[in-house]
């Protein structure tokens, strides 16, 4: 079989949504007609869906952040993991940890992380991030 040509003539058929939505038969659809509502995906699905997303917020954090590629390792692990857990854009709203990143003040800026609302929704979370950013 043509995989190829199954493929774009499924395209044309089924169409192309990046947007979850509702197929004819009420389930939830996403992709070319990928039933994630009883098919789910595969865990190797999810892990591409990861890395791609780890490169969008990299690259979100690389445009907004120019200086945050040249805090050690952990920090930017830690930096990373937060930016991907609540989005850039809330992120930036945590000034003074940012502050504290961009002029190397590691232990306040791990505070600064802790004391806050996203600190307490998120729990063990905040504290292993925290200990990333302390360990630089």
């Amino acid at each position: 079989m043509n995989k190829e040509q199954l493929m774009t003539d499924l395209i044309v058929d089924e169409g192309i949504r990046t947007e979850l939505y509702r197929c004819t038969a009420g389930k939830q659809t996403i992709g070319v007609g990928r039933n994630i509502q009883d098919r789910g995906i595969s865990k190797g699905e999810a892990m591409f869906l990861l890395a791609n997303d780890i490169d969008s917020v990299c690259d979100e954090l690389d445009a907004r952040l120019y200086w945050w590629r040249d805090l050690p390792q952990d920090v930017q692990l830690a930096l990373a993991n937060m930016a991907f857990n609540m989005g850039v854009p809330k992120l930036l709203k945590f000034e003074r940890m940012l502050e504290d990143l961009e002029n190397k003040r590691f232990g306040s800026a791990a505070e600064e992380a802790l004391d806050s609302r996203w600190a307490e929704q998120v729990g063990d979370r905040a504290d292993r991030i925290a200990k990333l950013i302390r360990s630089a």
